[in-house]
């Protein structure tokens, strides 16, 4: 039988490649993004070239309860869900006492509430059946803080965190948490960001969102549970557990300056 794999933020960046990475292998798809169009022209594009099934939800996960939405009208449809994929984020640049603290509830109620309601409604089932595989998709900014991006930085730490702690008190029971911790890659996260100019991006060579989404699958599949892309990515990580906090600090500045 098709295994099923739920990926929010499917519409575009590592979430949609994750979604043709799966449906390659033969496994069916929930995808879920708040821009059902752009869903919609991946189920048909992924259902015509892989004979898979995809059933869509255009849902938004910065609102409240959208997280039981989705898995009240999954039970409905009785479609077990085998891979969860937290995958929806985003991030904001500016200093805090700044900054519009919509965007920045927003920010929260996706990068943490929505991917942690998600694991809690569907981890029992997944113990049940003896079989799950949890991917959570959070950043080399989970290692440290990041001035002019401190909330981005501190959601990042929780999935961080968050799925290291769930990976285990799940062993033994079949399930498995992956946390994948990517650093700049080619996506609209940077412009939605208003990254685009920062040190971060310019003149560096940036990993693409199929290799980043790659590397997480196969990661997945080995049950692998803190994965960081990029040789120097795991370098600058190493190092941050070596250096002062408050050099540490001032360098995530200085990375996140615009010139």
């Amino acid at each position: 039988m098709n295994k099923t794999a739920l990926i929010t933020g499917a519409s575009g960046g590592i979430g949609m490649e994750l979604a043709r990475i799966h449906a390659s292998k033969g496994d069916n798809l929930v995808l879920v993004a708040r821009s059902k169009d752009k869903i919609d022209a991946l189920k048909s594009e992924l259902e015509n070239q892989f004979g898979i099934s995809v059933y869509n939800i255009g849902k938004d996960l910065t609102k409240k309860d959208a997280a039981k939405a989705i898995f009240v009208e999954l039970s409905v449809q009785k479609i077990r869900v085998d891979y969860l994929i937290n995958n929806a984020g985003f991030g904001d640049f500016g200093l805090f006492a700044d900054s519009n603290w919509e965007k920045q509830s927003e920010m929260i109620n996706l990068n943490v509430l929505a991917l942690t309601h998600l694991t809690h409604l569907f981890l029992p089932d997944m113990i049940k059946n003896k079989f799950g595989k949890v991917l959570n998709i959070a950043s080399t900014a989970a290692f440290q803080p990041g001035p002019t991006m401190s909330v981005y930085f501190a959601t990042k730490a929780f999935v961080l965190s968050f799925s290291e702690a769930i990976a285990n008190e799940l062993k033994g029971t079949g399930v498995t948490v992956t946390v994948l911790c990517p650093g700049a890659t080619e996506s609209g996260f940077q412009a939605a960001a208003d990254l685009k100019n920062s040190n971060l991006f310019k003149g560096n060579q940036i990993a693409s969102s199929k290799e980043v989404a790659e590397y997480g699958y196969n990661m997945m599949m080995k049950e692998r549970i803190v994965v960081i892309h990029g040789f120097m990515n795991k370098v600058l990580v190493f190092s941050v557990r070596l250096a002062p906090r408050n050099i540490i600090t001032y360098i995530a500045r200085m990375k996140l300056k615009s010139n």
